[in-house]
């Protein structure tokens, strides 16, 4: 399986909402279909590498969610929490 080019410097630095808003703006655009289709090419291009980022942000947002639980004797502990 081939590995994945890095993403541009530009949508490396979109926080996740920055990133899932201009998604939703080029999904919203791409639907009406008023596109040019080099125009359009270029906009699906960028979404997926938008996707790509969010989808990266979500995986490293969920390895750091921990759990909270107590022990027998009282005492506080963290394990990964179980999200899937």
């Amino acid at each position: 399986m081939a590995k994945e080019p890095a993403l541009p410097k530009e949508i490396v630095s979109l926080s996740f909402e920055d990133a899932l808003k201009e998604l939703e703006t080029i999904v919203q655009q791409l639907e009406q279909g008023k596109t040019k289709l080099d125009e359009a090419i270029t906009a699906y291009e960028r979404g997926a590498l938008l996707k790509r980022h969010c989808e990266q942000k979500l995986a490293e947002a969920k390895m750091k969610v921990e759990k909270i639980s107590f022990s027998a004797d009282g005492s506080v502990t963290t394990q990964p929490a179980d999200l899937g």
